[in-house]
């Protein structure tokens, strides 16, 4: 078999099954993301569960992209109201109903081929079937998983495991057998390829990689733990050592460790605030907020330097100069002196190109500040893809299974490792789950006839589905059915829908044979002559296919002129964007199928897509300037008044501060901006801060009492995070901001 990251990369231009990219850590999971699209043909965005992990990755959160509420899904669509109704459990129906997708989303959703999940140990199975069911009624496909695109799920299960309370446990047990993302219904029929990389970059010591493979396989010997502890200081040897970071296991004593160390300096406290732009919510803070320094404070960067090479994500440094806003720092190592600089990590979301429909990228917030935080100590979740080169290890209280490997896993050697406490066999586990899971799907030997098996099964989809519009047909037919055109008055308005859907009814029978006569070839392995008929018949079905489009897009533009047809243009502008998907699949069929078929290397489709691009702009500028001729100036919308210089920055707090004053629900108001309700009820905890919204506008009474009292618990200078855990996360972070504001003006 070839090395597995070229593997990894074929299995996902040439195949259509799910993955399972993994591999222990150090092993090159996360470059082989950062490339992806460099690698890939397919169309694809990036989600993992947390904020962090998203950003980290270059991608959304999975509940901002779905727009999913913080809810335990539950795969039942029978369940009683009354489970659903609690505010806890969700089903299809809770989706569908009271969650429902807006355009904007469903329209990414339906450009995609490729959905990649990062980090997906923290994945809970339930919060994966949400997703495919969501991805299933975007696309209008319930008969398979995900809609029927492609799923690469990327991450390491020896990591730390998914959260899952007790309560939540006590429901989701009925229908998974473990919380892991592997037991979701979406892949009981459609099981992902196991890759799992062995090549590790970030360890050479055979001795020490022995010792993490025995620890990750639940086979740690009393050898390798007694290689271990000869790493064990007392205290008076740790307190001399420097340029050094303590990993520990709970997030109290890491924070105690680090503000002991930085009281005990003598030098004057500087704060250094962050700048935040538009939408950047608390849970993708990368840094905190505020960052405390004094001359002698030891930071770690939490971002690669990719200019000037200084530093990485996990290195250490210690300030020695502070000069107004000027911070310098020695780099630990080579003592090097450096000026910090302040990153700018960016919030974004994906969207589709009306004009263009193609999928794109856009910024919604950015955080700007200096990429470190305080570093004699992290706790193991935050240290996950960090390398050091020396680390004092204190997991004597390890209270997840396989706390004491991420921990021991981040160094690069035993020669950096410090031990605090001595490591026990009691405080050594890996789930016993995944390690059967692990076992019964590693197959490495298997994986070159497994690809072959799914290349052609792939080259037989892209056959049928390119050359097929009976889906087509249906998505038209289902338009014209919720909109009669005898209601249109303009005499072009009138047939257009029937037109189209009358041009690829005609063709039907001769995609059907068109079909068989591919899967001939294909089956008597003639190539050259498989080839040669889709290019023709790519020839004949593209010209159909762009007329066709040319006919929807000026129906489209003329209903846009037009007065109170904002839902039927949403509904245009959703089959125009499966038609130019259609249109992209003819235009690639044939050099993808000659390349799978001929076990090419390179996916270029570029020349193409421009191609595409150019003519689309054309047509748009030809059939609008058609369609403002056409339609009676007396028929037509006002035009919306051009807004003031200072109505063009309004900033998003404002917009949303329009929208309730004009009568709108939290939630409504989310659905209106294609935001979550956390973020919404963020901007109005601003707006109650400055006294310029009611709190009791958008929450009881009884709840803001509750939050508060739960407040006045908890010692001053508490977080929303603390109020969240100790209201074991009853209410979200932007209604409890929103009360920490509203109690500041009681007091």
């Amino acid at each position: 078999m070839e090395d597995l990251l070229s593997a990894a990369a074929r299995f996902v231009n040439t195949t259509s099954g799910h993955i399972f990219l993994t591999g222990k850590a150090g092993t090159g999971k996360t470059t082989f993301l950062k490339n992806l699209s460099k690698l890939t043909h397919k169309s694809l965005i990036i989600v993992a569960p947390t904020g962090i992990a998203a950003l980290n990755a270059g991608g959304v959160t999975i509940h901002s992209q779905f727009l999913l509420p913080p809810m335990t899904f539950l795969p039942d669509r029978s369940l009683a109201e009354s489970i659903t109704e609690d505010g806890r459990f969700m089903n299809q129906n809770t989706l569908a109903r009271k969650h429902p997708l807006n355009s904007a989303r469903r329209q990414v959703l339906r450009s995609i081929d490729l959905l990649v999940i990062d980090e997906v140990s923290m994945l809970r199975a339930d919060l994966l079937d949400a997703i495919d069911y969501r991805m299933r009624a975007a696309r209008g496909n319930f008969k398979q998983s995900f809609g029927g695109i492609q799923v690469l799920f990327i991450g390491d299960l020896y990591q730390l495991p998914p959260v899952v309370k007790n309560d939540q446990w006590e429901t989701l047990s009925r229908y998974y057998r473990s919380p892991w993302f592997y037991e979701a219904k979406a892949l009981e029929e459609d099981t992902p390829v196991y890759i799992e990389l062995d090549k590790i970059f970030r360890q050479s010591d055979p001795t020490f990689i022995t010792i993490l493979n025995n620890l990750r396989n639940n086979i740690t010997t009393p050898e390798d733990i007694a290689v271990l502890n000869q790493h064990y200081k007392t205290p008076e040897e740790i307190s001399k050592l420097r340029e050094i970071i303590t990993l520990t296991t709970h997030n109290y004593k890491a924070d105690e460790l680090n503000q002991k160390e930085l009281r005990a300096l003598d030098s004057a406290s500087h704060f250094f605030g962050a700048s935040i732009e538009d939408e950047f919510p608390e849970s993708m803070y990368p840094v905190p907020l505020s960052i405390e320094l004094k001359i002698g404070t030891q930071i770690m960067f939490v971002r690669n330097d990719n200019e000037s090479k200084m530093y990485f994500n996990g290195k250490l440094a210690t300030v020695i100069e502070i000069d107004g806003d000027k911070v310098f720092v020695e780099m630990a190592g080579n003592h090097t002196r450096f000026q910090l600089k302040r990153e700018r990590w960016e919030n974004k979301k994906y969207k589709v190109n009306d004009d263009a429909q193609d999928l794109q990228e856009d910024v919604i917030g950015a955080f700007e500040q200096y990429p470190v935080r305080l570093a004699w100590a992290i706790t193991v979740h935050k240290s996950q893809g960090l390398t050091f080169d020396k680390a004092i290890i204190d997991v004597g209280q390890a209270f997840a299974d396989g706390q004491v490997y991420v921990a021991l896993s981040r160094l690069r050697s035993l020669e950096g490792l410090v031990l605090r406490t001595r490591i026990q066999s009691s405080v050594i586990s890996t789930d016993k789950q995944i390690v059967a899971f692990v076992q019964s799907n590693h197959r490495p030997h298997q994986l070159s006839e497994e690809m072959k098996v799914r290349q052609e099964r792939f080259v037989r989809q892209v056959i049928y589905r390119t050359f097929d519009f009976s889906d087509l047909i249906k998505d038209i037919k289902y338009v014209q059915k919720d909109h009669d055109e005898a209601g249109f008055e303009e005499g072009t308005m009138k047939p257009a829908l029937s037109q189209i859907i009358a041009a690829l009814e005609v063709e039907q029978g001769n995609t059907e044979r068109f079909r068989n006569q591919l899967t001939d070839l294909l089956n008597a392995k003639d190539l050259p002559a498989l080839i040669e008929r889709i290019k023709k018949g790519s020839a004949y079905y593209r010209a159909l296919l762009f007329q066709n489009i040319k006919t929807l897009l000026h129906h489209l533009e003329v209903v846009k002129l037009g007065k109170r047809v904002k839902t039927y243009t949403t509904q245009l502008t959703d089959l125009d964007q499966v038609l130019s998907k259609k249109l992209e699949e003819i235009d690639k069929a044939a050099s993808l199928t000659e390349a799978i078929l001929n076990s090419h290397e390179k996916f270029d489709f570029n020349e193409l897509a421009l191609k595409r691009g150019e003519e689309r702009t054309i047509l748009l500028s030809e059939i609008r300037s058609l369609a403002d001729a056409e339609v009676p100036a007396g028929k037509k919308k006002k035009k919306a008044r051009k807004p003031k210089a200072k109505d063009e920055k309004r900033s998003t707090f404002e917009i949303t501060l329009d929208l309730m004053n004009s009568g709108m629900t939290v939630e409504q108001i989310a659905q209106e901006r294609g935001l979550v309700v956390s973020t919404i009820e963020t901007h109005l905890a601003k707006g109650v801060a400055e006294g310029t919204v009611s709190i009791f506008k958008f929450m009881t009474e009884e709840t803001v009492m509750k939050i508060v009292a739960a407040q006045r618990e908890l010692p001053e200078g508490s977080t929303s995070k603390d109020l969240y855990e100790k209201l074991k996360g009853k209410f979200g972070y932007g209604q409890l901001r929103a009360v920490m504001a509203y109690a500041k003006t009681i007091e």
